[in-house]
């Protein structure tokens, strides 16, 4: 400790002497303050078991405070432990905060009080409430960590240091009042918390039933795989107070319920009960409850990057959103890249967007197809309407060029023109990025019908595309539907750049929250869920950002 700190320590000291303490008596409170610079002194340190990971965090909190005990208000301690016990509304685990140890010191604190316990006591509670406020502002997984290419951005409450967050969450009125404000949780984050209640009471109830293999069931049809299916959907509410329970026949209120429950876990809703159906209601519950605590956790990562505008896509869900005053104002359809070209997850901000682009190959696209396909069809390019570039600019005749020298790159700019053959239709949004990815319109917009729709070379195909345009330049004078469409008409390219620029958000969520407020299950279309929920029941690393 500097000797200002040491400074400041002894008048502390000898003020609590003089004035006595509400709690412990002033001998007390000093030898406590004692055995807590000690115990901080101490190189990897463990409390009962506990290794404390924030612990140079701690040393800098406690020598801030002239290492006098912080947790005096028992008030603040049961709220703490009120907050650690229902960390699973969040998805969290409370054995991550040492709940059992403080039980058991706590209870040591109040049977046999001593200076020592005082001081284990307090600073296990310190220890636990960091890493609750640390997984709730930054979320347990270090996102990067599980991809290099995410990028959201991690802060620290008010940029301020830690010691000063916490003394401000315990001086607060409310403990849990600050915390939300510190990591504020929105609506889709409350109402997913919502539906894993309903789920973990599913589960407490001995989940569902699962649905032997068998033939297509249609409506009309009948037998004990039918009743087990209406009990199965009774156990998730779509069939409200199962009437009907036990009935064996394929009615009309069940096709209902079939098709609620293809619309909730994005399968072709038909009515129909076949292979994809069943294979979806045999899900365990257990898998649906990680799903949606995947889901908080991914939202916990981006809190940071929510602002009232914005234009958020979730891979998974095949689905893009335009928000506007934080509330989801807008939402279509999108393709995302095959499973050999995955989408990043990643922010960025939309610079510009153009209207009648051109389309230049990137290097990834002109290895795999271009060149190979050129290769193999002399007159692939022309069908295409792709200009072959000289690095003079000079446009060259393919015909020209031995295609078989060139197997993996070639020494020109290959350019598709301007038009409805495009392969990026009639506008694109440009964020510029290191993974050449944006969002853009399609001439193949007969795939929009697909359920699953990941057919893109990983850069984002938007089904409605001029409506988002509308929103984005939020200019109905200059740039309404019948300005962009006269814009289209010319045929000619046209850049129009965005004062300010807008955020867009490109996540991976395999839970969600549908505009009708239900759930909606997808499939892990990457496998990308399991390596987070490893890390999510895995230990708790800490690894704060630079201040």
């Amino acid at each position: 400790m500097n000797p200002i700190k040491k400074q400041l320590a002894g008048l502390l000291i000898v003020f609590l002497i003089l004035a006595g303490s509400t709690g412990l008596q002033a001998s007390n409170m000093s030898q406590t303050q004692q055995d807590i610079e000690q115990l901080l002194g101490t190189d990897s340190l463990t409390i009962r078991g506990v290794d404390i990971l924030t612990e140079g965090l701690i040393l800098d909190t406690y020598e801030d405070h002239a290492f006098a005990p912080f947790w005096t208000d028992t008030d603040k301690i049961k709220e703490l432990m009120l907050l650690i016990n229902n960390a699973a509304d969040h998805g969290l685990k409370p054995s991550d905060y040492n709940i059992d140890v403080l039980n058991q010191v706590l209870k040591l604190r109040q049977e046999q009080p001593s200076a020592e316990i005082e001081a284990e006591a307090d600073i296990l509670l310190t220890e636990s409430l960091f890493r609750y406020g640390y997984h709730r502002r930054f979320g347990k997984v270090k996102a990067n960590a599980m991809d290099p290419n995410i990028n959201f951005r991690r802060q620290l409450f008010h940029q301020q240091a830690p010691s000063k967050t916490l003394e401000l969450a315990l001086e607060s009125s409310s403990l849990t009042e600050f915390i939300e404000k510190a990591a504020p949780t929105g609506p889709v984050y409350r109402q997913l918390q919502t539906k894993m209640k309903f789920y973990r009471d599913v589960a407490a109830k001995g989940g569902w039933p699962s649905i032997p293999d068998g033939p297509t069931l249609h409506p009309g049809d009948k037998g004990p795989r039918v009743a087990l299916v209406r009990e199965r959907l009774a156990a998730t509410g779509h069939i409200e107070n199962n009437p009907g329970a036990g009935t064996s026949t394929y009615d009309a209120a069940l096709k209902a319920a079939i098709k609620a429950f293809q619309v909730r876990h994005q399968l072709g809703a038909d009515g129909i009960a076949g292979k994809q159906t069943f294979a979806a209601m045999n899900v365990p519950v257990e898998h649906r409850i990680d799903q949606i605590r995947l889901s908080l956790e991914r939202l916990r990562w981006v809190k940071e990057e929510a602002v009232d505008t914005m234009v958020v896509v979730n891979i998974a869900g095949f689905r893009a959103f335009f928000f506007k005053n934080g509330a989801i104002d807008w939402e279509t359809r999108v393709m995302v890249g095959k499973n050999y070209r995955k989408t990043p997850i990643f922010r960025g901000d939309i610079a510009y967007l153009e209207f009648n682009p051109t389309w230049t190959i990137p290097p990834g696209i002109l290895r795999n197809d271009t060149l190979p396909a050129i290769r193999k069809d002399p007159n692939y390019l022309a069908s295409k309407n792709i200009q072959v570039i000289d690095k003079n600019g000079k446009i060259i005749d393919p015909s020209s060029v031995d295609w078989s020298k060139h197997q993996r790159s070639a020494p020109y700019t290959f350019r598709q023109t301007p038009g409805p053959h495009n392969s990026l239709g009639m506008v694109k949004f440009i964020f510029p990025n290191s993974h050449f990815v944006f969002l853009h319109d399609t001439p193949h917009r007969e795939l929009f019908s697909q359920t699953e729709r990941n057919f893109s070379s990983g850069c984002i195909r938007v089904q409605d595309p001029f409506d988002l345009a509308e929103l984005i330049l939020n200019d109905p004078v200059k740039y309404n539907r019948s300005e962009l469409d006269a814009i289209v008409a010319s045929r000619k390219t046209q850049r129009v750049h965005l004062k300010p620029k807008v955020p867009v958000i490109i996540l991976y969520i395999t839970a969600s929250i549908g505009t009708d407020g239900e759930v909606r299950f997808y499939k892990d279309i990457y496998n990308r869920d399991q390596k987070v929920l490893d890390a999510l029941n895995g230990p708790v690393l800490i690894q704060l950002p630079e201040e």
